[in-house]
């Protein structure tokens, strides 16, 4: 109930603002009205919030589908061997063809905990070992790296993953990709010139259900689906300390909107083929004060403000009219939740608290279930049912690597899935299956939602990173070789 309603306050604010408007209406500088911050990045016309959008420069061009040559043997260098990426070395020790060159983090206990302990312990070459401000910058200048590795804090990862790119690098990026919109465009900008892989390592886009469910999609079960919900809801009071430099939670001091957007965005996005057929067109955002937040920034950094809300709340409209609910929580006492769920006009998922399907009985195909009983479009699927389609509408890429990924671990696995796609990409000459215009879309959530909220929930217009690119690939899909 509690869901419903909110979607009916946010679907009052949009029609509030956005009457009379239209979303595809292009927007010149010469129509741009004066922002009442003259030092904000964006301006304010009709009742939009416009941020702006540079065009393509000459000798640039398109990263849409990249394809480069196949690397049969994939060389990595590795930054940052915290929370994220000693794990990161670990399981792509798994995966043949690859070979570790570099590693490189600022403390060099950690870059020689990570020699020891999974490189040399392994029996796999010595890695060069880099380490302080700078060393990052080396370890990009290296030419026997083909993919540079980005498991850092989010402010380092655009100035990191710009330099390895334009030192000819291919460069994979932990959530979010980047910080700002103007971030966004350096990655694009940068991957085009250079005609370079950058891939947001988003790696709830490889989740068992939700590779299900986008298989599910795909073959129509839900019939089209015109709505979507996901959210990154996580109580990290425990974890707050083992940030170094308590680095994420003075970003969330500093910064409003939902800055942690990507968990819950990457997988309906593709479900929804954003750039891909369909493009985000608008947003709102609400938040509620920040209480607990600003307890725990007051307790542990002494500050007296705190930017980021509470509760985050966004309501997205695509192109072709359907919306998304995206939603951010890291500060209240509540059960892990990314709110999984697809709305279609012949059936309903659902994953958190509760794994499930609606679907109408003429849906289900007779071979899968033949001795189904009648449905109830009103609740769930029983639960053997439920099972029964988990089994067998499940992701062919899950399918091929379950066992594996399972025993590897990450997250349940899903993080194996996400490296082992990278890689089978990369050796196969392949498009990936997260672009650079993927990593912008995802991560401008952050600057966007903080606009809408310090504006009054006021629409906010979503870059179009593709630059009108965005419909000339029909459908998302994971490339694979023939």
């Amino acid at each position: 109930m509690m869901k419903k309603s909110l979607l009916i306050v946010l679907a009052l604010v949009l029609s509030i603002f956005v009457s009379g408007c239209s979303s595809d209406k292009k927007v010149s500088a010469s129509d741009y009205s004066s922002n009442v911050n003259p030092d904000a990045p964006y301006v304010i016309k009709d009742n939009m919030i416009v941020f702006n959008e540079p065009e393509r420069v000459d000798g640039q061009k398109s990263v849409l589908q990249l394809a480069v040559d196949p690397i049969p043997v994939v060389r990595m260098g590795f930054i940052g061997l915290g929370m994220r990426g000693a794990d990161a070395v670990n399981r792509i020790s798994h995966i043949e063809g690859v070979e570790f060159k570099a590693l490189c983090d600022l403390l060099p206990e950690r870059v020689k905990a990570v020699q020891e302990n999974v490189i040399k312990a392994k029996n796999l070459p010595e890695c060069g070992e880099y380490s302080g401000e700078e060393g990052w910058k080396a370890l990009c200048e290296r030419d026997d790296i083909d993919l540079v590795y980005i498991c850092t804090d989010w402010v380092n990862h655009v100035p990191m993953a710009v330099y390895a790119m334009q030192h000819g690098k291919h460069v994979a990026i932990e959530v979010p990709a980047a910080t700002s919109v103007e971030e966004c465009w350096q990655l694009v900008d940068v991957a085009e010139q250079t005609q370079r892989h950058c891939m947001m390592l988003e790696n709830c886009c490889y989740d068992f259900f939700e590779l299900t469910c986008l298989n599910m999609a795909q073959q129509g079960l839900f019939g089209e689906v015109i709505h979507a919900q996901g959210a990154y809801i996580h109580n990290l009071e425990p974890f707050w300390p083992y940030y170094q430099d308590n680095w994420r939670l003075d970003f969330n001091q500093k910064h409003a909107g939902d800055v942690y957007a990507t968990h819950g965005l990457g997988p309906v996005c593709q479900v929804l083929d954003i750039h891909r057929g369909d493009k985000m067109d608008y947003l709102v955002s609400m938040s509620t004060p920040s209480i607990n937040g600003l307890k725990i920034a007051k307790e542990t950094m002494g500050s007296k403000t705190f930017a980021n809300g509470d509760m985050t709340s966004t309501l997205i409209k695509t192109n072709k009219g359907k919306t998304i609910l995206i939603q951010h929580n890291v500060y209240t006492p509540r059960p892990y939740d990314r709110l999984y769920q697809l709305t279609g006009t012949e059936g309903f998922a659902n994953k958190y608290p509760y794994q499930g399907f609606t679907l109408k009985e003429e849906n289900i195909p007779s071979d899968v279930i033949p001795d189904h009983e009648d449905l109830d479009s009103h609740g769930f699927v029983p639960n053997d049912i439920r099972d029964s389609l988990l089994v067998a509408y499940k992701h062919p890429i899950a399918k091929e690597i379950e066992e594996k990924a399972k025993q590897v671990g990450g997250h349940g696995g899903m993080d194996f899935i996400m490296d082992y796609r990278l890689i089978y990409c990369l050796q196969n000459g392949l498009p990936l299956d997260q672009d650079v215009y993927d990593a912008a879309e995802w991560s401008c959530l952050g600057e966007l939602t903080a606009a809408s909220i310090e504006n009054n929930g006021m629409p906010v217009k979503f870059p179009d990173f593709t630059r009108g690119d965005w419909n000339k690939v029909k459908g998302y899909k994971h490339a694979v070789k023939n």
